[in-house]
């Protein structure tokens, strides 16, 4: 089940939110969101919630002996167990087939596949409970005495399936204490449909019309009609994403957690380096956290330590070497601005800077979509004229040009400028007679109309894919 599916927003969501907010205490309410998350992970894959349910209870005990004991001796082994098992889970679903692939090309071996199907949103799950472990172990948060209220934390459906990766320390205390009031609420279906908005239309068109280009035969592909694929691709990806984002929040809002914001502006860096500032912020953090500080961080060893951080960065997004590869290129180019660029880039004006790091982010996106080395070698050719056909063509210009719209849409929206313009007209009209009530009306009307719209292109729409459900 999709956030953007009709059986989501006409079903599931408003039943959850009636039972819940009519249950009288927070245990009910607690028992109702656990059960809620339960069925929605169910509704796509049965038999793989065993997993998250292990995973859980294993860091569930792991936490009450790190919490009890007292020898750091006995603590260590329990936080080593936890590590072990939790990413041993991780491993054999998602990355044994990888190794045993390329293994399998040395002679003499011949393992077989275990040909396991990736339970959805095991990454995301996997580091929220690792979080949780370490964080105890660290002494940042108290141990969870009760297994139920950490499998809510751990499966809560707002985030489980595509993050934002929530820590532990962060919502401890919402799951034992928090209430919703009617600007909470107001605020969280804004921001849901916000997020709505970027996925039901901005993603899945400027996805159709990447995919027009980018899934059909590269030999073919004329220089304009690379860039337009690949520009389109890098619209889909950040609406995709973050309007995951958003709706996630959304709904921790409307149920009175508050999660932090997983994307800031990524579009408008200036370097690369503040891009992984803005993109996917939960991730980023975790692996500074619990990877880039812990191995030395910039006190010692620094380029051994981003070199890691970035393999592994590419490695979680998928086992197949394009990932690794995007992981490394972002190595690369994040140590070029560190040891090399240094200062330079805040010489140029910034509208090269903004440029320089588009361009870079973009052909990124080059390495992320290809899952094999010839596509990336063929479309990297084709941007830069080596293996086009052509310049462009009659076909490439007409789809640009019925597509420059939506194009033009999309670059005003990774902005800040709607934000901008809506926080203002909000200020002016609280500021008016009735400001308050006015503004309560205003909202209403918004929220209706873009959950009209956005139904409607759900409703008459086949295209409705989340990409970041398979990491």
């Amino acid at each position: 089940m999709v956030f953007s599916s009709l059986v989501f927003l006409c079903i599931f969501f408003p039943a959850v939110l009636i039972l819940y907010h009519i249950s009288p205490g927070l245990k009910l309410k607690n028992i109702i969101l656990l059960v809620a998350s339960l069925l929605f992970y169910a509704w796509g894959e049965p038999k793989w919630i065993v997993v998250m349910l292990v995973t859980a209870f294993i860091d569930y005990l792991a936490g009450v002996v790190i919490g009890k004991s007292k020898k750091n001796s006995v603590r260590k082994f329990a936080l080593i167990c936890s590590v072990v098992v939790t990413l041993g889970f991780l491993v054999v679903f998602k990355y044994l087939n990888f190794f045993t692939t390329n293994l399998n090309f040395i002679p003499f071996f011949n393992i077989p596949q275990t040909n396991l199907v990736l339970p959805i949103g095991i990454s995301f799950y996997t580091f929220q409970a690792l979080s949780y472990v370490v964080d105890v172990y660290r002494k940042d948060v108290d141990y969870q005495k009760n297994y139920f209220n950490l499998l809510l934390y751990v499966s809560m459906f707002p985030q489980l399936i595509a993050g934002p990766i929530v820590r532990y320390v962060d919502v401890a205390n919402e799951i034992a204490e928090r209430k919703v009031t009617l600007v909470d609420f107001s605020d969280g279906v804004t921001k849901f449909l916000i997020g709505l908005t970027k996925k039901a239309i901005f993603a899945n068109f400027a996805g159709l019309l990447a995919e027009n280009y980018l899934a059909g035969d590269l030999k073919s592909l004329s220089v304009l009609g690379a860039w337009t694929g690949i520009i389109a691709y890098f619209f889909q990806i950040y609406f995709d994403f973050s309007g995951y984002s958003d709706m996630a929040i959304g709904i921790g809002r409307m149920l009175g957690f508050k999660f932090r914001e997983n994307f800031n502006y990524p579009y408008i860096s200036l370097s690369v380096t503040d891009f992984w500032r803005r993109w996917h912020m939960s991730l980023s953090s975790f692996f500074r956290d619990y990877v880039y500080i812990p191995l030395g961080g910039n006190r010692h060893h620094q380029l051994r330590n981003m070199f890691v951080v970035w393999l592994l960065t590419g490695f979680w997004h998928g086992a197949s070497w394009n990932f690794v590869l995007w992981g490394l290129y972002y190595f690369v180019m994040l140590a070029f601005e560190k040891y090399v660029l240094g200062k330079i880039l805040d010489k140029i004006p910034k509208v090269f800077r903004l440029i320089y790091s588009l361009f870079i982010v973009i052909i990124g996106w080059v390495f992320f979509y290809f899952e094999d080395i010839p596509s990336i070698g063929r479309m990297l050719g084709a941007m830069f004229g080596v293996t086009s056909v052509s310049g462009t063509t009659a076909q490439d210009i007409t789809t640009l040009t019925n597509n420059v719209f939506l194009l033009v849409l999309c670059a005003i929206a990774v902005t800040p400028l709607c934000s901008i313009c809506a926080n203002k007209f909000t200020t002016v009209l609280k500021k008016s007679p009735n400001g308050v009530i006015l503004n309560g009306v205003v909202t209403l009307v918004f929220q209706a109309v873009v959950l009209v719209g956005c139904m409607a292109c759900l409703v008459g729409s086949t295209y409705n894919p989340f990409l970041y459900f398979r990491f």
